[in-house]
């Protein structure tokens, strides 16, 4: 794994701040799965995969639209059971530990006209309603809770850096600072563990590396581990410290340097693959049977975007 990069916290609340999240609570890796299949209608997404996502580290999920990116982060969370190998999430069963994990899907889009308030939506974090486990915020009363489920609120807004905004409504938020509020949202239960599914879709460029730098803070003074599935690895390349690759049914993890390789890649898609660094230093894959959106320029500009497609990811 890489030596961590330290990421600057200028402009946002001070590394204290960041420790307000619990730290390691179970012993072993974050995520642990050994050679796990996953199936969908009969047909295998991926099989024999073995890869650990360690507490505290970074790690972004790579590979083409339907390599199963989006199963993986599926079955870690108890929604889809493995047909093969086994798997741990934060010491437990995959599903077991969802009180302690901070999940943000595949982007949604708010139409213009939503009202709902960004404060709104971070609250929603609170509610129960994803893991239909109350939030047991403070002693005392009614009064006591709603305080305390306000300031926690306000602690993670001002977190993320949107205390700007967050009080305007959501749908009339820039596609980068909804994902803000989105990303408070899974912050505001103090997790162990961010699963974060292409939150860096439909940014653009300035965005998409605002965003990983954020998440690298929050990885970094928080001591949470981060699995971050991505289309494009160049906006993380200062902050991660390794990634999992899925193609053709099978992974890799490690450094970038060692799995973003021509022989890596090749291994993994079964026919030649090229990478190749360009001057600024991105990377380029070059001969995917598919070639995937990401490694490439998609986002002209930063808008409100369309609800990401459902698939295999």
């Amino acid at each position: 794994m890489t030596a961590r990069r330290e990421v600057s916290s200028a402009g946002r609340s001070s590394p204290a701040a960041w420790q307000t999240a619990s730290g390691p609570a179970t012993p072993g890796p974050a995520i642990e799965l050994t050679g796990a299949a996953a199936q969908i209608g009969g047909r295998t997404i991926w099989q024999d995969v073995s890869v650990r996502v360690g507490h505290g580290a970074f790690v972004a999920l790579l590979g083409a639209n339907g390599s199963g990116k989006s199963t993986l982060l599926k079955a870690a969370l108890g929604a889809l059971p493995l047909s093969a190998g086994s798997a741990t999430v934060l010491g437990q069963a995959p599903g077991a530990a969802n009180r302690s994990i901070g999940y943000l899907p595949q982007r949604r889009s708010f139409d213009q006209g939503t009202r709902l308030r960004g404060r709104d939506i971070v609250r929603l974090g609170l509610d129960g309603d994803r893991w239909g486990l109350p939030l047991p915020l403070a002693w005392g009363g009614p009064g006591a809770r709603r305080r305390a489920a306000h300031d926690r609120v306000d602690e993670v807004i001002e977190m993320v850096g949107a205390g700007s905004y967050a009080d305007r409504p959501i749908g009339e938020s820039s596609g980068g600072e909804q994902q803000r509020l989105l990303i408070a949202q899974a912050l505001v239960r103090r997790p162990e563990l961010l699963l974060l599914d292409e939150p860096l879709d439909s940014l653009d460029l300035p965005n998409q590396a605002a965003v990983a730098a954020l998440v690298a803070e929050i990885c970094r003074g928080a001591g949470v581990a981060v699995l971050l599935v991505a289309h494009d690895v160049n906006p993380l390349l200062p902050y991660i410290d390794s990634v999992i690759y899925l193609a053709g049914g099978r992974a890799v993890e490690g450094p970038v340097e060692q799995v973003i390789t021509d022989a890596t890649l090749t291994r993994l898609y079964g026919l030649p693959v090229e990478v190749l660094r360009a001057s600024d230093g991105r990377l380029v894959v070059v001969g995917q049977p598919d070639p995937p959106a990401h490694h490439h320029d998609r986002h002209a500009h930063d808008g409100h975007p369309a609800a990401a497609p459902g698939n295999g990811g």
